[in-house]
């Protein structure tokens, strides 16, 4: 009773990777994403259902995160997508976590740091496309990868790209983005004297563009459940985090009574108010007070008055039962009606990444 918990689903996980597995040709890896505490679900247990449900490779924003896996996970892939410190080279060498090469500066920072440490890295070559943030300019890869490929420090085994934007009904960067890259592995693979490993979709352009799995896919939001509701695409995956409180209190109002800070809401009506255990604390986003719903007895609930640090009021209608340790549906399912992420982004304003990665890290997380 003292506040909110998620609630994993681990089977539900283990068929969203299956089916993401499935659609792929047997030769193309599947690199999972798990930054963001692997997008709100629990970094470690995680990566250990991965794990077990076949996934060799790995991908992080940060080298904490690789370590993190590393310790649990000894003999797998570990990609690291952000800019890693050239002082962690020799770390990262020893714990066999392949870092990706920004720009020629840091490729040189890298091979500097790794030839004094009497090592060899291994890395991979970051390519700007057109998303305008980590990567070599495409236009320079050729120059910038002669010199880099020089270095008896770097073991370059792959390139890579990200995609600005994949769409299929509207014009989009990322066909151009694809031609440019494939310009670019092929020079690439000339300084390097083989074909290096390629890769560049994550979820949503895995979803719609098969020829670009190319030699590794990186989904990230597909394989916890999000993204994959339109039509046209390759797999469907379903949500696998619920998000769920207590109800702390509730009481009987009559019409005309404010609710909040600032009495953002009066109640219309006589009505049941139940206060919630959870808040922006927790990571419930304050943007949905007055907009979002809460499912408790298999009913939605309109939040009243503004969400607050640790608690949220919610309208349970003037028939209402509602009684104190009641169970309460933040996100997720309860006798047939549900409310997912990709609802509460939308009466946001945001997507449903800054959904799950902003349930706060101390929010208890159970798996089954």
């Amino acid at each position: 009773m003292n506040g909110s918990w998620a609630e994993i689903d681990l089977a539900k996980f283990d068929a969203n990777i299956k089916c993401v597995r499935a659609a792929l040709r047997r030769e193309t890896s599947l690199m999972l994403v798990v930054k963001a505490n692997a997008y709100g679900h629990g970094l470690c247990e995680i990566v250990k259902q991965a794990a077990a449900s076949g996934v060799t490779w790995f991908v992080t924003a940060y080298a904490t995160e690789a370590r993190a896996i590393r310790e649990i996970l000894p003999h797998v892939r570990i990609l690291v997508l952000g800019a890693v410190h050239p002082d962690d080279a020799p770390e990262l060498a020893a714990l066999n976590i392949t870092p990706v090469v920004v720009s020629e500066e840091h490729g040189l920072a890298l091979s500097a740091v790794a030839r004094a440490a009497g090592i060899k890295l291994k890395v991979h070559l970051k390519v700007d496309t057109g998303m305008g943030r980590f990567g070599v300019p495409w236009a320079d890869v050729a120059r910038v990868f002669e010199r880099l490929s020089r270095s008896i420090a770097l073991e370059f085994e792959g390139i890579c790209t990200h995609f600005a934007s994949v769409e299929i009904k509207k014009p989009s960067l990322g066909p151009s983005q694809m031609d440019r890259f494939v310009e670019v592995c092929g020079q690439a693979d000339h300084f390097a004297g083989r074909k290096l490993f390629r890769h560049a979709s994550s979820s949503r352009a895995f979803l719609y563009h098969d020829p670009w799995d190319l030699d590794g896919v990186r989904p990230g939001i597909l394989l916890y459940g999000y993204g994959a509701g339109e039509t046209l695409m390759r797999v469907k995956t379903e949500p696998i985090l619920q998000w769920k409180t207590h109800v702390m209190q509730a009481k009987r109002v009559s019409a005309g009574t404010t609710v909040g800070y600032y009495s953002t809401h009066v109640t219309p009506l006589p009505t049941t108010i139940a206060t919630i255990a959870c808040g922006y604390a927790d990571g419930y986003h304050r943007a949905l007070s007055n907009k979002g719903c809460v499912l408790i007895g298999g009913r939605r609930c309109a939040i009243i008055g503004r969400v607050s640090m640790n608690w949220i009021t919610v309208d349970c209608g003037p028939d209402s039962n509602v009684k104190f340790g009641d169970e309460v549906v933040l996100i997720g399912r309860q006798a047939g009606e549900e409310i997912w992420a990709g609802e509460l982004a939308r009466q946001a304003r945001t997507i449903a990444y800054e959904i799950l990665t902003s349930i706060d890290n101390t929010v208890p997380r159970k798996y089954s």
